[in-house]
This record gives C-alpha cells, sequence and structure tokens, in this order.
C-alpha cells in the first residue's frame, strides 16, 4: 500500500530543535539578567550619588549661614552662650565646629530661632565599626559649649576622608585650620571661602575610591556687633 508522502519528524530532528531552543532561551535569558544588573548597578551609583550630592549641598547651605558674635560675658562663670567658627583635623579628618542662622523649627509655636549650633565630622558607623560615616550634629540652641550635645545624624556612608581648607581673607592663602576663640589665631572673623573635599569608598573608581569637592561662601566674615556707637 502507497504512504500519503507526509512524514514525521524523526528522533534526531526532535532533538535538534529543542537543543537551538534552549541556546536561544539560555542567550536571552542572559541578556536579560545582564540588562537587570546593568540597571541595578546604574541606579546604585545614581542613588549614592545623590546622597552625596545632597550632604555636600546642605553642608555649603548651613556653612554659608554661619557667624560668630563678639558680645560674651566676660565672666566665665555667667557665660550661657558662645558662639565660635572652629575648623581642624580631629581623629579621622578634618572636623567643623561652628554657629549658623541654619535652624528650621519643626513644630509650630516651637521656642526655637534661626540659630543653632553645627558640627561635620567622620566617624565609626553606630551599627558597623568597620565602616566610617559622615555625621551632622546639630544642637538647636547655642549653649556655652558650642561643640558638644545635640543629636548625630549620617549624611553618608563608607567615607574615607574629609578634609577642608579656609581661605583667610587677611592672608590670600588657604589654611587647614580656623579657631574664632583664640587671639593668636582668627578672633571674631571667619574664612571668606571653605574647601569640602570628601572621599567616598567606590569599588568602580581608581584606587576604590572617588573624591567629590566643593565651596562654601559664609556670608557674615565678622563678628556681630550690636553696640550703638555715639558719633556726636
Amino acid at each position: 500500500m502507497r504512504g500519503n508522502g507526509k512524514r514525521g519528524m524523526t528522533l534526531i530532528e526532535v532533538m535538534v530543535a529543542v537543543t537551538i531552543l534552549a541556546v536561544i532561551a539560555t542567550v536571552t535569558f542572559s541578556a536579560f539578567a545582564q540588562t537587570m544588573r546593568n540597571r541595578r548597578f546604574i541606579e546604585d551609583q545614581t542613588d549614592r550619588a545623590h546622597v552625596i550630592r545632597v550632604a555636600l549641598e546642605r553642608m555649603v547651605s548651613e556653612i554659608s549661614m554661619a557667624y560668630v558674635s563678639i558680645h560674651v560675658n566676660p565672666s566665665p562663670t555667667l557665660q550661657t552662650m558662645n558662639t565660635c567658627f572652629i575648623g581642624g583635623r580631629s581623629g579621622r579628618g578634618h572636623r567643623l565646629d561652628f554657629t549658623s542662622f541654619s535652624h528650621r523649627r519643626l513644630y509650630r509655636d516651637a521656642h526655637e530661632s534661626d540659630q543653632n549650633e553645627l558640627s561635620y565630622f567622620i566617624t565609626e558607623h553606630p551599627d558597623d565599626h568597620s565602616r566610617l560615616v559622615l555625621v551632622r550634629r546639630e544642637q538647636n540652641r547655642i549653649d556655652d559649649d558650642p561643640q558638644t550635645g545635640g543629636a548625630l545624624q549620617i549624611l553618608v556612608e563608607d567615607v574615607l576622608d574629609l578634609e577642608m581648607e579656609y581661605l583667610d581673607a587677611a592672608t590670600g592663602e588657604w589654611t587647614e585650620t580656623w579657631d574664632t576663640r583664640e587671639v593668636t589665631h582668627q578672633p571674631n572673623r571667619l574664612p571668606v571661602q571653605v574647601k569640602i573635599s570628601l572621599t567616598v569608598r567606590d569599588e568602580h573608581a581608581d584606587h576604590d575610591r572617588r573624591t567629590f569637592v566643593t565651596r562654601a561662601t559664609p556670608m557674615i566674615t565678622w563678628g556681630l556687633n550690636h553696640a550703638v556707637y555715639n558719633t556726636n
């Protein structure tokens, strides 16, 4: 009996077809997985860059509103409020302590002004001592010791170094230290510019680190003096 001329697929043909389909599926999945990894990497890099940029912008804004006042009670026992701008190397990097007009009230009718104490420095991560973080210290009321107290807030994680330099208008030179409390340093005056260099860990950069640099310009460079002078 003669057949109708139709022939089914052989076992070898089926195996070849399945193999080709498997290869196509593997290549497609690999490409999709690589695309997702690249997307996550870009998102992580973008998020970290955003965190660093916001932190530096906040530092620039708050340093620009720094101030000191020459009005201090001459008796140490009666001093209840001291202003300052103190910068220099401390421990794992540079530290800056200062008073400013940058405080924001979060609650209506809160007994707070726009004055505050601020600090920026590097310390260990509270949950992982092998990691370093850039922190911001704020106390919403200025007291007799503007370098202590208040609450700490982590601005950037996995940092390596924080460096600050101060441009002295009197000499026209940059210096790594500033102290408005000392007569032999910079009494009652602020730098005209502050250069901030923040180095963070970045495994995808050269030497596994990346440095971000910006500058702040204090608007009040001389100590506030509210005295009224009689010129008559």
